[in-house]
C-alpha cells in the first residue's frame, strides 16, 4: 500500500483540545483507521512550524484526501500531506528512463 508523510499543525481550538483531552490523538488515530483504512505507520510530535509528523499507510490518494478534508473541516488542524516513495524504487524507476 503506498505510504504517505503528513504534516499537522494545530489551531488554537485544537491546542485547547489537546491540553484538556491529550488521548484525542488516539481516538482520531482509531476513527481514520476504521473510517479510511488508513494505517498509523508512525507518528511524532515535533517542534517548529508543524506539531506533528504522521507516516501513514493509505489505499490510494483519493483515500488520504478525504482524511484529510474531514479532519481539516473539524476546525482543530491543519494537513499538508505528501506520497513517499522508497529510495530503491525511485533508483529503478529512474533507470527505465
Amino acid at each position: 500500500m503506498p505510504i504517505f508523510v503528513m504534516l499537522t499543525t494545530l489551531t488554537d481550538e485544537g491546542m485547547k483540545t489537546l491540553k484538556h483531552r491529550p488521548e484525542r490523538i488516539k481516538e482520531v488515530d482509531q476513527e481514520v483507521m476504521e473510517k479510511y483504512g488508513i494505517k498509523i505507520l508512525a507518528q511524532y510530535a515535533v517542534m517548529g512550524p508543524y506539531d506533528f509528523v504522521n507516516i501513514i499507510e493509505a489505499p490510494d490518494n483519493d483515500t488520504v484526501v478525504k482524511m484529510a478534508i474531514e479532519l481539516g473541516s473539524r476546525g482543530t488542524i491543519r494537513t499538508l500531506t505528501m506520497p513517499a516513495i522508497e529510495v530503491d524504487r525511485l533508483i529503478e524507476d529512474l533507470k527505465s528512463l
